[in-house]
Formats: C-alpha cells, sequence, structure tokens
C-alpha cells in the first residue's frame, strides 16, 4: 500500500493534463477503498457551487466527465440558497462548507443529510447507494477547490459494507495530496488562460489598429496548425520523423499568435496606405481641388476675354473647351496612376512631373491652422508668402516629415503598388521589432522557439527574404509553415483596401509561381496541397464566391 501511495503521489505530480488527473484521482482513491463508485466535484469560479467534473460506477457501468467525452448532465449542487442559507442538507455541499469529512455507514438509515434524490435514482436503476465517504479536497491555503465522493464500500466477494475508519485516513492523506497536485494544475492552467487571453488581445488590437487587416492574427495561427498537422500525419520522407507534443503544439501556437506583434509599431496609414497619396486620408481630394480651380480660372479668364470683347467668342469657347478636356484627361491619368499596379512605365513617370509644372495662384497663407510640428517645416521666406504662385504637384521640404517623404509627385511616381521606399521599408520592420520584443520575454525551455517560429515568415527559401535573409536549411520546419500560412491568408484575405479578393484558384497559382523562384518551401507546398489544407482553410474562412474548381496536380512539384 505504502509503495503504491508513493507511486500514486509522483503520478499525481507529474500529469499535467487536466482530465487525465481528476481520473487518476478519482480511479486510485476508488481502487484503494474498493468503491463501486464515485465522483468528483469541483468548486465553480465563484465558490458558490459543486459541479460534477467526474462520475464512475462499475456495477451500472457509468463512466461520464474526464476523458469520456461524455457530459454529466447534472446540474451544480449549490452551496447557498437564495437567501444565502447554507445547504448543509446535502452531503457534499455539506463537507465543502464544513471542510470536514464524512462517513455515512447507510445512506437509508441517517437522518442528518438528504438522501431523497439518491433513492428515487436508485428505485429508477435497481442501485442501492448505500455507504458513502465524502471527503473535502483542500489546497495550501486551506480553500476548497472540490470534493470527492465514494459511494458502496466493497468486501471481497462484491458485499457492500461502511467504509471503514481504517481506510478514511488513508483516502484524506490522499486527496490532500490529490488536492495540492490539482490546485498547481488549475493554477498553471489559470496562468496559461491568462497568457492566451493576454495574447489574444495584443494580436487582437493589431487586427482593430487596422480595419483591413482584422483578422489577420488569427487566421494565420489557424492555418499554420492545420499545416503542422497534415506534416504530424504525414509518411512522406521529409515530415516522417517531425512531431510536435503538447508543449510543441502550445509553442506553435504562441509564435502563430504572435508573428505579427512588433504591428503596434508601425503607423495605420502605412498598414491601410491603398494609394499612393493616402496618409491619413487619400489627398487625391487636394489635387482634385486645384484642377477644379484651374478650371475655374481657365473659366474665368474666357469670360474676361469676351466681356473685353479680345476675340471671337467662338473662339474662346473652343480654347476653353481645350482647356477643361486637358485637364480632365491629366487628373483622370493622376487619379488611375494613385490607385498603384504592378509595374509604372517611365513615360507615365515623365508625365506626372510634365503635369506638375503648370501654376495655380494661391491667395491664402499656408501657415494658419497649422500644429507647431508642421509649422516648424516651412520655409517663412518662401512658404508664407500670399498671394503666390504654387505648382499644381510639389515635392516641398515640409512634405518630408521624420523617415517618410510625403511629396506629390514622389509618391504618385511610385512603380509598383502604393508604398514608397521608406513606408516599405516601415512595414518591413515590424518583422525586426516582432524578434527583438520576443528576445526580450523570458520563455521558458519549452518555448525557446517562439522568436524563431514566429521571426521567420517573411523570409525565403532562396535567401532573398528578410529580415535576416535565411535560406531554407537556416530555417525550422514550422517557421517555413509560417510563411506559407502568412502568404496564403494574405492573398486570399477579402478584407484588405489596396486590392479585390482573389478566386481561390489564382492564390494558389500565385503560389505555384513562388513555390518556382524557390520562395516558399516547395515540399511543404505540396503537402499544403495533397493534404488538403487549401480546402479546408477555404471552407472555414473564404466567402463562397472566392472558392472554384483547382486540379492540384497542376502546381505539384514537377508539373508542367
Amino acid at each position: 500500500m505504502l509503495r503504491r501511495l508513493i507511486e500514486l503521489g509522483i503520478a499525481l505530480s507529474s500529469e499535467r493534463d487536466h482530465n487525465r488527473l481528476l481520473e487518476l484521482i478519482l480511479l486510485e482513491t476508488k481502487r484503494i477503498a474498493n468503491a463501486d463508485g464515485g465522483t468528483l466535484y469541483l468548486m465553480t469560479d465563484d465558490d458558490r457551487a459543486l459541479s460534477f467534473a467526474i462520475m464512475r460506477n462499475d456495477t451500472l457501468d457509468i463512466a461520464m466527465g474526464g476523458t469520456t467525452g461524455v457530459e454529466i448532465p447534472f446540474p451544480p449542487l449549490a452551496l447557498y440558497d437564495e437567501e444565502e442559507t447554507p445547504n448543509y442538507t446535502n452531503v457534499a455541499t455539506a463537507v465543502a462548507l464544513n471542510k470536514m469529512a464524512v462517513n455515512i455507514p447507510n445512506a437509508y438509515e441517517t437522518a442528518t443529510f438528504d438522501f431523497s434524490g439518491t433513492i428515487k435514482f436508485d428505485e429508477s436503476t435497481g442501485y442501492r447507494s448505500t455507504s458513502f465517504l465524502t471527503v473535502p479536497l483542500l489546497n495550501k491555503q486551506q480553500s476548497v477547490i472540490g470534493v470527492l465522493q465514494l459511494i458502496n464500500a466493497r468486501m471481497e466477494d462484491n458485499e457492500v459494507v461502511p467504509f471503514s475508519p481504517d481506510i478514511q485516513p488513508i483516502i484524506e492523506a490522499l486527496t490532500s495530496q490529490a488536492a495540492v497536485a490539482l490546485d498547481n494544475e488549475m493554477l498553471f492552467l489559470g496562468q496559461r488562460k491568462l497568457l492566451d487571453s493576454f495574447i489574444e488581445l495584443i494580436a487582437g488590437a493589431i487586427d482593430q489598429k487596422s480595419a483591413y487587416t482584422g483578422g489577420h492574427c488569427q487566421r494565420v495561427p489557424a492555418l499554420t496548425e492545420m499545416l503542422a498537422k497534415a506534416a504530424c500525419a504525414s509518411d512522406a520522407p521529409p515530415f516522417k520523423e517531425f512531431d510536435l507534443d503538447e508543449d510543441g503544439w502550445y509553442e506553435l501556437h504562441l509564435a502563430g499568435w504572435l508573428h505579427d506583434c512588433g504591428k503596434v509599431t508601425t503607423p495605420e496609414y502605412v498598414v491601410d496606405k491603398a494609394t499612393k497619396l493616402e496618409t491619413i486620408y487619400n489627398r487625391i481630394h487636394e489635387i482634385r481641388m486645384r484642377f477644379e480651380v484651374l478650371r475655374r480660372d481657365a473659366e474665368i479668364e474666357c469670360l474676361k476675354a469676351k466681356l473685353a470683347g479680345e476675340r471671337d467668342p467662338a473662339a474662346l469657347d473652343a480654347t476653353f473647351q481645350a482647356r477643361c478636356r486637358q485637364l480632365e484627361d491629366d487628373f483622370a491619368f493622376l487619379a488611375a496612376t494613385n490607385v498603384g499596379g504592378e509595374f509604372l512605365e517611365d513615360e507615365a513617370v515623365d508625365r506626372i512631373g510634365e503635369i506638375g509644372t503648370q501654376s495655380w495662384t494661391r491667395y491664402f497663407d499656408r501657415s494658419l491652422g497649422l500644429s507647431w510640428e508642421e509649422a516648424s517645416r516651412l520655409d517663412e521666406a518662401t512658404d508664407y508668402a500670399a498671394p503666390a504662385e504654387e505648382r499644381l504637384l510639389d515635392d516641398r521640404d515640409d512634405h518630408k516629415t521624420g523617415e517618410y517623404d510625403l511629396g506629390e509627385i514622389y509618391n504618385l511616381s511610385i512603380s509598383r503598388g502604393t508604398l514608397t521606399e521608406e513606408e516599405r521599408k516601415k512595414i518591413n520592420d515590424h518583422i525586426v521589432i516582432t524578434i527583438d520584443m520576443l528576445n526580450q520575454l523570458p520563455f521558458p525551455k519549452q518555448m525557446r522557439n517562439v522568436p524563431e517560429y514566429a521571426g521567420g515568415h517573411h523570409e525565403k527559401m532562396d535567401g532573398t527574404g528578410y529580415p535576416k535573409g535565411l535560406t531554407r536549411d537556416q530555417m525550422s520546419l514550422p517557421a517555413r509553415m509560417m510563411a506559407i500560412a502568412d502568404i496564403f491568408e494574405a492573398l486570399t484575405s477579402a478584407d484588405r483596401p489596396y486590392k479585390k479578393a482573389k478566386k481561390l484558384s489564382e492564390c494558389v497559382r500565385i503560389m505555384g509561381f513562388m513555390r518556382n523562384d524557390d520562395h516558399i518551401d516547395p515540399e511543404l507546398f505540396d503537402l499544403f496541397l495533397t493534404s488538403g489544407v487549401w480546402r479546408e482553410y477555404a471552407n472555414t474562412f473564404l466567402a463562397p464566391d472566392q472558392i472554384d474548381e483547382i486540379d492540384i496536380n497542376d502546381y505539384l512539384s514537377g508539373a508542367e
């Protein structure tokens, strides 16, 4: 018995799975006491009721709660009624309230507690609940965290007898040890729950920071874990030795949720920049107003000339209409350029500069209504005077603020996409900040890979990625998985301001090109396709009109 108790104590202290720990407590105490059945109750979070955690009965073949996956249909036992009167009529609640064990030889012969519910249950099943041993589970602070109740002690011939006074101290000692183990495990779960909630809070804040990337920090870990499960289940040579234990899964989970934590420092307008002229707002509206001014100036000039009788009115109207057409054409060109694209021709850049050389007259002081920081960027000699001739488009000195250049010609001349080099660097820097932030956290040994997993999702297999320029061989398998997940989520996302939602087939095709260019892991991409992870993700997260037919054979390694 002593050796078994020692082994049980070691098992209790080492078990980290909540449900298995509960089963271990109940089943071992039930075995030691040779009880036919038992129930383990846990105190609810508000300390006002006992909830059923696990139930076992050999004779009735009942196994509920714990690892069985069978829910216990009984409501919690209230410790107090609506008038705050303690519930001493139920033996389990009385034990919890008094913090003292109760040994009842025969429930049918006691008047101390109300066993009417038990007797009614016996009548419906043909069972007879006779002897009860009910023991509180007290933690180090002597607070009740649960109650253990054993039913029907048995002799070797299965005759039901009272629980022996000799076995009661052993059960009490065992439940005391079990309570400490359970309390430690619940404390561990509470700390993990707090950490998870804090991490999800940060990720949620990042997603909320940008209305256009909401959900990214949630979808990337989900997709990463789908791919990791496929790798664990695969017998293919690249993944045959790959597996994750409980700590490994949690490590991957944390890395997925934290992979973009550095974006807390990235300005919203850079993350959300949908057009080339966008800062806090789209500055195309300012430029359009200048075109409105030029058109009005042309109209005024035409009317003045007519009043002065300088030229034929029809000729003046023709000149005015030609000017309007030119302004409309120039603005339409700039507006289209502002949206961005895959490539901007040199001729288009030249035309932006030519359009910008036109001038308009400003009659109001540009320094009025500015913040101190804005005013400090103005040159008093040139910027305060009015009236003054100003270029239709300009790259002024006051457009340069900190690390950014807001020059209009400079931004409209962006050759690809909507970001300047400075803005693109700022976005790329979020991964550097992510790594720096994560390296400052004291991750325990079993989670030391979180920074590497989270920090590698912008690396490429050929070493041309960022921030470290790692090659495939320098990256762990989970880090390469996260790179694929980050790309696929971005391609399939329907909430980006700078692109329309793509069809599933187009996204897979683009990733096929990336595989061919050695940007993503080819073996992982094959697994992504053959395992059906792409379809599972699409059915869960994509809009129905994005999902179309795909023949994965067209995109597997070696396909034409």
